[in-house]
């Protein structure tokens, strides 16, 4: 039996990728960590194929920006098992209301993920999260999801509680 799995993972930036820049002491996305984080996990019967689709605070994401993501995803669901998006906490919901708006009907699951710290911080929450969300991917039924801090959720109806710094579902007491 052959259970070997091609993931999709695509790149959006966020905070999760934010790199420190020691001159003036910001904050930026330029360019993907997860080359790095993949080096440190043991997975032998996953396939990955990365794809940048772009390196940019979600808060700066705009309407043509998450089509693109939406588009990028559709040719993924195409060729892989499973895709998985890494994009900023700030407006990850958002961009999960579209894609679930705009795939229809599933056979594949579609998650993402992100982190509230950066990578490159010690306190980080991205290499649990993305750890998590690889799993995520694996056995969870065809839909769009969000998995990050040890639950997975589904869309429609997820919202970042920035009270928390994590996400729930929309109406539940938070």
């Amino acid at each position: 039996m052959n259970n070997r799995v091609q993931i999709a993972i695509l790149t959006t930036g966020g905070t999760i990728e934010k790199k420190y820049n020691e001159t003036d002491g910001s904050l930026r996305n330029v360019g993907s960590i997860l080359d790095d984080v993949l080096r440190h996990l043991r997975l032998p019967t996953l396939r990955v194929r990365h794809e940048a689709v772009m390196s940019k605070d979600s808060l700066e994401m705009t309407a043509e920006d998450r089509q693109k993501i939406l588009s990028a995803v559709r040719s993924a669901l195409e060729l892989d098992d499973a895709v998985l998006v890494v994009h900023g906490t700030d407006t990850l919901s958002a961009t999960g209301e579209l894609l679930h708006a705009g795939l229809g009907e599933l056979r594949k699951p579609v998650v993402l993920t992100g982190a509230i710290r950066p990578y490159e911080f010690r306190d980080t929450d991205a290499f649990q999260n993305l750890t998590e969300a690889l799993l995520a991917s694996r056995l969870i039924a065809p839909g769009v999801y969000v998995a990050m801090h040890n639950q997975v959720l589904k869309f429609p109806g997820v919202i970042k509680d920035r009270q928390r710094m994590t996400f729930v579902r929309a109406g539940r007491d938070h």
